[in-house]
């Protein structure tokens, strides 16, 4: 334990030693309080969306109850449906902030709605936003470099080498408690924020422990990486270089590459377009032949039958009925889509398997439930949650059954 302390002092005693942990310290901790305060006020919006619910429903209701018109009821309601951040959601933000986390949808052709705002494909592999998982994976192994490039050759510059391997007990000892003393002060650095953060949050004691191996596997790979090219016999200068090298490949060019090769291999068309073709084919039901129309729609709801006879030009039974046909004119799009995303994303991890910066990230977003599969399971679940409005709203349009304001308090709510 004194040899610890001895080290522990002439360690501090290095011009970049302390400098080097109080920045780690403070880039953990501001990325903490930056993911923090986003999930915070992702709380937020989603609390105050539904008051804001409640108060548009009633407008509705109020209006359109008089009437006791199910296919304006329909119409006019908008849903709110809403993502709610996992715990761990402030350590990596991922695809909540590109992808809306919360959508209000009407029961009318739904793909539109869910594609307006453009979903994209977790780009694991590059930079993001400024939370706790990008410090870690691109910032962490800097400082690393910085403590840990000139371990070796910095005593043999100073004339200590020799010295040093007579008068030490063991080397090996001795090089590995001064290692271990850097790489484990950096990590401390690190995860000190990270604990209060996911203490604040809730976080599950297992998973905060889990996040902690990896960011220790992490930085015991960079250690590794920065005693092989301590191996060469370098001066302090030239590791420092090779290891930057290196952090640029491993970290940015290899990454990057990777990520364009798979964008390349497996091309996907943008969510907007499903939007359009959608919209065209919506709006070519205007013009197509009632009687074809119908007949489209109740192939795929043969209990409305009896009840699809309608007179007269417009009528909801027929509006909805190109409703739902619009959903099914691109549903292949929409098939085709989310099947390129995720191959995408499984290229991607099987590439975090070769490169440990994009291993970390997807890890990582995985355990937060910020990766693309969380935003692609809010999606299946906002398709359930409109299939149960179409369900609740069509007894009424093709019954014509009254709608009346007490009948807005029966339908289906989203459950976040």
């Amino acid at each position: 334990m004194s040899l610890l302390r001895q080290e522990l002092r002439l360690f501090l005693r290095q011009r970049i030693a302390l400098p080097a942990l109080l920045l780690m310290l403070v880039l953990s901790a501001a990325s903490v309080a930056v993911g923090l305060a986003e999930i915070a006020r992702q709380h937020d919006v989603i609390a105050r969306i539904q008051p804001k619910q409640a108060q548009d429903e009633g407008t509705v209701a109020a209006w359109a109850g008089k009437e006791g018109d199910a296919g304006n009821a329909a119409y006019y309601t908008f849903h709110a449906t809403w993502d709610t951040p996992s715990p761990m959601a402030f350590v990596a933000l991922g695809q909540r902030d590109v992808a809306p986390f919360v959508l209000r949808v009407r029961a009318l052709a739904l793909e539109g709605q869910i594609h307006e705002n453009e979903t994209y494909n977790a780009e694991l592999a590059l930079p993001g936003r400024f939370d706790w998982a990008f410090v870690l994976t691109y910032l962490a192994p800097l400082l690393l470099i910085a403590l840990l490039h000139d371990l070796f050759s910095s005593e043999r510059e100073a004339g200590r080498a020799v010295l040093l391997a007579v008068m030490a007990r063991s080397q090996r000892s001795l090089w590995l408690r001064r290692i271990a003393l850097r790489a484990g002060l950096l990590l401390l650095a690190l995860l000190v924020p990270f604990v209060v953060g996911a203490a604040v949050s809730g976080t599950p004691g297992s998973q905060a422990a889990l996040v902690g191996a990896i960011a220790a596997a992490y930085l015991l790979l960079w250690t590794l990486v920065c005693l092989a090219v301590s191996r060469w016999r370098q001066s302090s200068l030239a590791n420092a270089a090779s290891l930057a090298s290196a952090w640029l490949a491993i970290t940015l060019v290899l990454p990057g590459l990777a990520l364009l090769a798979i964008n390349s291999a497996i091309p996907v068309q943008q969510g907007i377009e499903l939007t359009l073709a959608q919209r065209e084919a919506v709006h070519a039901g205007w013009d197509k032949p009632k009687a074809a129309t119908m007949q489209a729609f109740l192939r795929d709801h043969p209990e409305w039958k009896d009840k699809a006879a309608f007179a007269g030009g417009f009528h909801w039974k027929w509006y909805y009925a190109f409703q739902h046909l619009g959903d099914r004119a691109v549903d292949s799009k929409v098939a085709a889509y989310r099947a390129g995303l995720e191959a995408r994303d499984a290229w991607t991890r099987r590439t975090g398997w070769i490169l440990p910066s994009v291993g970390l990230q997807v890890a990582i977003h995985r355990l937060a439930q910020t990766d693309l599969a969380a935003q692609i399971a809010y999606q299946d679940r906002i398709r359930a949650f409109h299939a149960a409005l179409r369900r609740f709203y069509y007894p009424y349009i093709f019954s014509e059954t009254p709608f009346r304001e007490a009948d807005f308090a029966k339908a289906p709510r989203w459950r976040g």
